[in-house]
């Protein structure tokens, strides 16, 4: 904390002594309202079209920009789940003009602006490609406290947890495992493979503004391992002068205390040319014992979070973005959590320090036909782990990661380009990882330099019907002996207004190195098991095909909103896990080796429905086979098989928002997981096996009430269920001697909320 105060005082200075620039006095306010309903609005961007001048209403819907350029110029009204409006205005030096907006729900999201689809800001509805969009309402109505919590909600997508003494989670999207998913900070690549061991649960969910999740091969557009899908981070930004402060103690089992808080702040200049935002955030939570064996089936988490953003506009048509967080975070699991961890029979110590940041240089032409990105993101990870048992002092370990990434792109908006309007979209990216992870005690050194080198092209031809997008990238990787092309061909035909079609082609690659399953290591009958990699381990290449189908209906209050998505990917030279035997040390030893290839094949299907203003309903599915062409071999004990592990062949989210009263909301959510397949290490049990998993329905009610104490400023208290049918897997293995990477089904058994949050 004393490191990053001198940088609040410098950002608070620099916001203030913005404004002394000279004025115009040329100004507009108003006021935005749902034109149904005549609520004001609150969160709405108000902004200056072809600019970087923008705000955002206050808790009355109200706004205020000022010292504006004179002239004829566009004011746009946007938000996610609005839809965009733009009105056309002269204003003139020391004048004020008062603008208000009237704006409908766009509950399907089909206005929202996306950046994922290609790497310029797109309408949803218009994107090549499907993109969707998790924001914070869903975050609060869900009561998810991390961003791994909230991207249940979400189809194709399933968040599980790998081990019982850390916890450790991983994404899964359309079936496939987690490293198979490229997730971004902002747009920039610098999820390290170490930062995805834990990070879905150390991001908190009151730093992110919304996600963009793009399933299917994403390689021509971010690079290695997108094979799966692509997960964005959009961090948020300061748009107005505001405060909030949120408080939510959940009681898993009834019983066991996770508390979190977080707060919001942000400044911004009266002239709009600079602002910052601070976030940070505080997690306690106590271990959780399931079974009463004395080891923790949940594990216990001290974590504090902190960072800005702030920005600069030297002019109308330029923005300086520097951004800056840091995670610390202290997680224990196993037995004896209150002893020092080669004191107990089973223990997981895990202590992280992270820093991640990045600035970004943003300039527009003033026809906005030219935009130029440069930017550079770096993170840095410092952990002291012990996984170990028996009491081992030998079973500490060090790790350190550093990935750097720095590029630049340049887009240029054509009225005509042989037979359509069109978007060319060309740049060049350098990225670095460093890892070390040291394990003195198990003989276990990884030491993984990985640079790479890339450059994309791209160009969108597109019009409200038709959009045809065409581009590769080539990446240049030093753990590879040739340069890896990645082309895409997405297509997307709207006959009419009800209708969207959309079909895709990608590629993609993995790289023989180590993934976050690698450093992470688990414990079966008291010893650990390890992952290293065939010396002669290839690289991993995909093809990907989707097709799909978007319906829209609107009649009156009724709106309706279907996907339907099919999806193939075939892996050639797939990474399997084979066991080895024992190490000289009596360790299990797993490598990761190539396969002949797999196939993984479904449909995702997607719902919105709102029959009225006050409900809103959203569910998905999915139904999907994963397998290996080849059966694999995992233990001596087991046949080979096909299947691949932890893949249901079905699972489905539910989210149902009710506001029978403006001031209170219902909000009923939950997810479904169809039965999979899992390993079980022998240990607790004789010898090895596998087990099919039954099935879970994990269903939660929050009950919300906003109450405004003054003017501006409101009050919400909450409450709720999670998991209220206690849908939690009921055969763990017990004792020293258990698996700790059996685990499957929900996170949480039953567990009880209430919160409250503050906002002025």
């Amino acid at each position: 904390m004393s490191r990053i105060l001198p940088f609040i005082y410098i950002l608070c200075f620099f916001v203030i002594s913005v404004n002394a620039q000279k004025p115009t006095d040329a100004n507009i306010y108003g006021h935005v309202v749902d034109k149904k309903t005549g609520e004001h609005l609150p969160f709405i961007n108000v902004s200056l079209k072809g600019t970087t001048i923008g705000v955002v209403t206050d808790l009355t819907g109200h706004y205020l920009l000022t010292n504006l350029p004179t002239g004829k110029i566009i004011v746009v009204a946007s938000s996610v789940g609005y839809a965009t409006i733009e009105k056309e205005i002269e204003i003139k030096a020391n004048q004020s003009e008062q603008v208000d907006f009237e704006i409908l729900q766009d509950a399907v999201m089909l206005e929202s602006v996306v950046v994922s689809a290609n790497r310029n800001e797109s309408n949803r509805k218009d994107a090549p490609s499907i993109v969707n969009v998790l924001t914070p309402a869903l975050f609060q109505n869900t009561n998810s406290v991390s961003l791994g919590q909230g991207l249940n909600f979400q189809p194709g997508l399933r968040v599980e947890t790998n081990c019982q003494s850390c916890g450790y989670q991983e994404v899964r999207i359309n079936g496939l495992d987690g490293p198979y998913s490229q997730i971004l900070i902002d747009s920039r690549a610098i999820f390290s493979s170490l930062a995805g061991v834990y990070g879905l649960e150390q991001i908190p969910a009151n730093m992110v503004e919304r996600v963009e999740v793009v399933r299917g091969g994403g390689s021509a557009l971010f690079g290695s391992n997108a094979i799966a899908g692509t997960i964005n981070i959009i961090t948020r930004e300061p748009g107005s002068n505001a405060v909030s402060i949120a408080h939510t103690t959940n009681l898993i089992g009834g019983r066991t205390p996770d508390m979190n808080t977080n707060f919001n702040a942000s400044v911004v200049a009266d002239n709009h040319r600079a602002g910052v935002m601070f976030f940070g955030a505080s997690r306690q939570r106590n271990p959780f014992d399931h079974d009463g064996d004395g080891f923790t089936d949940i594990s216990r988490i001290k974590s504090n979070n902190l960072g800005f953003k702030t920005y600069i506009r030297p002019d109308l048509y330029s923005k300086i973005t520097l951004e800056y967080h840091n995670i610390s975070e202290d997680r224990r699991g196993g037995n004896l959590v209150d002893l020092p961890p080669h004191e107990a029979d089973v223990a997981d110590e895990i202590k992280h320090h992270i820093h991640t940041g990045g600035v970004k240089y943003d300039w527009f032409s003033k026809n906005y036909k030219h935009i130029l990105n440069v930017f550079t993101s770096a993170q840095h990870i410092d952990r002291k782990s012990y996984y170990g048992a028996q009491k081992d002092l030998a079973a500490y370990g060090t790790t350190g990661d550093l990935s750097f990434v720095a590029g630049v792109q340049y887009n240029y908006s054509m009225d005509h380009f042989l037979f359509l309007p069109a978007d060319l979209t060309v740049g060049s990216e350098y990225s670095l990882n460093d890892l070390s992870d040291v394990n003195p005690g198990y003989n276990r050194v990884i030491e993984q330099t990985v640079h790479i080198q890339s450059v994309f092209l791209q160009n969108e031809w597109k019009n409200k019907k038709i959009s045809l997008l065409a581009g590769t990238r080539l990446d240049r990787h030093n753990l590879m002996s040739k340069p890896v092309f990645s082309p895409r061909l997405n297509v997307r035909y709207s006959p009419n207004s009800l209708f969207n079609f959309r079909a895709s082609y990608s590629t993609g690659f993995r790289a023989p190195q180590a993934f976050d399953q690698d450093l992470h290591i688990s414990i079966a009958g008291g010893e650990p098991v390890l992952t290293v990699l065939d010396p002669e381990l290839k690289p991993e290449r995909s093809k990907s095909i989707s097709l799909s189908t978007d319906l829209y209906y609107d009649v009156s209050d009724w709106l309706f909103n279907l996907l339907i998505e099919g999806f193939y990917t075939t892996l050639t030279d797939v990474f399997v896990l084979a066991e080895t035997g024992l190490n000289q040390n009596g360790q299990i030893v797993m490598v990761r080796t190539n396969g002949e290839g797999a196939v993984v094949q479904g449909v995702n299907l997607e719902g919105r429905i709102i029959p009225f203003q006050a409900l809103q309903i959203q569910l998905g599915a999915t139904f999907q086979k994963s397998q290996y062409v080849q059966a694999q071999s995992w233990s001596e004990s087991v046949a080979p098989q096909k299947r691949m592990f932890r893949t249901p062949d079905n699972y489905a989210f539910l989210v149902l928002n009710y506001n029978p009263l403006k001031k209170l909301k219902f909000s009923l959510s939950g997810t479904y997981t169809g039965s999979m397949l899992v390993r079980h290490y022998a240990g607790y049990i004789e010898e090895d096996r596998e087990v099919e998993t039954p099935e879970f329905l994990d269903l939660s009610l929050k009950v919300a009430y906003d109450m405004m104490l003054l003017a501006k400023t409101r009050v919400q208290l909450n409450f709720g269920i999670q998991n209220i049918f206690n849908s939690y897997q009921n055969d763990k293995d017990q004792g020293p001697d258990r698996d700790s990477a059996y685990i499957y089904g929900p996170a949480l058994p039953r567990t009880v909320f209430m919160g409250a949050k503050f906002e002025m």
